[in-house]
């Protein structure tokens, strides 16, 4: 019996990834989630970080600042405008990126809220120029 579920990333313009998958880590607001098959149904909201898809011996990374999921009947579906494999960013994107983020961390006008998304969004750029991958 295969211990596998269904995956769909998608984004407005294009499916990112469709895949029969063993598991998943998720950066959710509550914290990272690990889905496996047979997880409990759910509907959450994603903040800055890293969805990391497992089968085998295979891992993919993708890069996340925001997007919902929903896991029913052992499918998992993402949607997201901002997803991308972290193979895919150019050290000089990820640099502008950085500053970026750091010039809007600074900002007055943010909310607490604003500053932790924020923040996770810089420690995940600077986890990626780092190639911790």
């Amino acid at each position: 019996m295969s211990e596998n579920f269904n995956i769909e990333i998608v984004s407005p313009n294009k499916k990112i990834l469709s895949a029969e998958i063993s598991e998943v880590t998720i950066p959710c607001f509550e914290g990272l989630m690990t889905i496996l098959k047979n997880h409990i149904p759910l509907i959450t909201f994603l903040r800055p970080g890293f969805i990391v898809v497992k089968n085998k011996d295979k891992e993919e990374t993708f890069f996340v600042e925001e997007g919902t999921v929903e896991f029913f009947e052992n499918n998992l579906l993402i949607l997201s405008t901002s997803t991308r494999d972290i193979k895919n960013f150019k050290d000089e994107e990820i640099s502008q990126m950085i500053k970026d983020t750091e010039a809007n961390i600074k900002e007055n006008t943010l909310t607490d809220k604003d500053k932790y998304i924020l923040s996770y969004k810089l420690s995940c750029l600077k986890e990626i120029s780092r190639k911790n991958f």
